[in-house]
């Protein structure tokens, strides 16, 4: 039976530069990979196509599964207070929506704050939100730790893990190590072009 998550001969450019080649890989139910490399070396670009949101220059993704990509967008109104983004993030149908989430990741006071003015710490605790809330069974993470304190890191890995127990899949683009059990790791050097 093919896995959920089929990378094969993967090519990636960007702008005349041809960053990796001839990457393949598979992900199962419950796995988690941390994908390293120099900064400018292609790993959020790998996430964007597996995501879909960038063609790839050679190769194939065969993705079986809904995914969510978390990077250093946040997909919420940034006029709208937070608890309000989330509603309306929710009636759109993007997701789960419980009105006491925001304190499942350290957000519970900030209900009428506009997101505009939310540090980066409490962005990426709200983009940790909209993951967990998303029915997808794969996470795409970019830098899911920068921003964090240690208490969001903390916080993040347990969801990571806890999503993995359900039988999702993650894809972690990290430059921190990642004390995840059971990670594979995927060098983007092995595959420079």
């Amino acid at each position: 039976m093919q896995p959920p998550l089929l990378v094969r001969d993967l090519a990636c450019a960007r702008g005349e530069r041809l960053l990796f080649r001839g990457l393949s890989f598979a992900l199962d139910e419950g796995e988690a990979l941390q994908v390293i490399g120099a900064n400018g070396t292609g790993k959020s670009s790998l996430l964007r196509i597996v995501a879909g949101l960038l063609h790839p220059f050679a190769g194939s993704v065969e993705r079986r599964v809904a995914a969510s990509l978390t990077d250093d967008r946040l997909p919420l109104d940034e006029h709208l207070p937070l608890g309000s983004a989330f509603a309306v993030w929710h009636r759109l149908g993007a997701g789960e929506y419980a009105g006491d989430a925001l304190a499942t990741v350290g957000l519970g006071g900030l209900a009428d704050v506009p997101v505009r003015f939310l540090s980066t710490g409490q962005r990426k605790r709200a983009a940790l939100l909209l993951t967990i809330a998303s029915d997808a069974r794969l996470w795409l993470l970019d830098e899911p730790l920068n921003g964090l304190d240690t208490a969001g890191g903390e916080l993040l890995l347990r969801a990571v893990e806890a999503f993995r127990a359900r039988g999702g899949m993650a894809i972690v683009a990290s430059h921190q190590p990642l004390a995840l059990p059971d990670l594979r790791t995927l060098d983007l050097a092995e595959f420079a072009a």
